[in-house]
């Protein structure tokens, strides 16, 4: 009797999977069954070195289901009123444990080898991690409907304007530098991104570098077209950029690895500051597994930064977007100043990762 309930109640919670997991249709598929999840979980435990247990009760402890009434809320929350029919953009339900629409992530971004790339890098680490709390203080103050997520965005691939042993005008960083940012982030809880700069590289020789890292929960991707060097300049001569099959490709890889080790769903962070560093944006595709931030990577005075936001990220809509801060190349002009949340929180559609450098 006892096995029948169970498999009653799986059957009720698959079926919830089943109706409720894309937005993009109503006959999409769940990805994974109970008998599924039972098998996989039984290979882990092997693996563990502990022994089988097939029956479904340990399938029905690992389902899990997404809120779909409140990521629509959160969808609508974050449009903020957006009358062009661009947003909210159709796509995918995320796999439960998303990320995105429901936080709003607060990123420090830099190097630990240089004071010159980024806060992260700049201050030391008490100090940088203090100065990451003052500011989710102001963004959860300025909108308290969405828990603030901190974030360090690590660039661990640096763009170098010297071509190197390899000739690939790139610099990997060594695993050691990302092991100290992943145990300052412990310290507050917060998630890692770790950025690449190709140069002359490609993303399909960088990010399988980085997989051991991927495989972790809690560690995302950001690529950044502008040291992407199709051309053969080196990195700074001229803007590079990345086409949708680039992206393609690291949103395929980051899903893979989510459903290979049954992790949430991955975020990319994608930047972007001109109409040619992200090529056929309409082709680039959204994934359950995987959710796009286009990122808003320019600097100087606030209107010409939100000018650039609006042609950029919002007319070219991908999934969802972000906004990067600088705090001393905005500030370079006598006139300008850095915009704070409340600014930021007026536009359409608002921004749900806030990176700080």
């Amino acid at each position: 009797m006892k096995r029948q309930v169970v498999i009653a109640f799986a059957a009720v919670v698959i079926a919830g999977l089943v109706y409720g997991l894309f937005f993009s249709g109503p006959s999409a598929k769940a990805d994974m069954s109970a008998a599924a999840l039972a098998a996989q979980i039984d290979k882990q435990r092997l693996e563990n070195g502990q022994p089988a247990d097939t029956s479904l009760e340990k399938a029905t402890e690992a389902v899990a289901t997404l809120d779909t009434a409140a990521y629509h809320e959160r969808l609508a929350h974050m449009v903020n009123g957006d009358s062009s029919g661009k947003w909210p953009v159709k796509a995918p339900y995320p796999l439960p444990g998303a990320i995105l629409p429901f936080k709003t992530i607060i990123a420090y971004y830099g190097n630990l080898y240089s004071r010159q790339m980024g806060i992260l890098g700049e201050l030391p680490r008490k100090p940088m991690l203090e100065k990451l709390k003052t500011e989710m203080e102001k963004w959860q103050a300025a909108d308290s409907t969405l828990e603030v997520q901190p974030a360090l965005h690590y660039i661990a691939v640096t763009a170098q304007q010297e071509p190197g042993k390899a000739g690939k005008y790139r610099l990997r960083m060594p695993f050691h530098q990302i092991d100290s940012v992943l145990s300052m982030a412990r310290e507050i809880d917060a998630l890692v991104f770790l950025d690449i700069q190709v140069g002359l590289s490609t993303l399909q020789s960088e990010i399988p570098e980085l997989e051991k890292y991927l495989r972790m929960p809690n560690v995302h991707l950001g690529i950044d077209p502008e040291f992407s060097m199709k051309t053969g300049h080196a990195p700074g001569k001229v803007v590079g950029n990345f086409d949708a099959a680039d992206i393609n490709y690291a949103t395929d890889y980051l899903a893979k690895l989510v459903k290979e080790h049954d992790l949430p769903p991955k975020i990319l962070v994608v930047h972007r500051f001109t109409q040619r560093m992200v090529t056929n944006y309409q082709q680039i595709i959204t994934r359950p597994e995987v959710q796009v931030v286009m990122h808003m990577d320019g600097w100087g005075e606030p209107a010409r930064k939100i000018n650039t936001y609006k042609m950029f990220i919002q007319k070219e809509p991908v999934q969802f977007t972000g906004f990067k801060i600088f705090y001393k190349n905005d500030t370079k002009r006598s006139n300008s100043r850095l915009l704070i949340p409340e600014e930021l929180l007026k536009l359409k559609p608002r921004p749900v990762y806030i990176q700080y450098q």
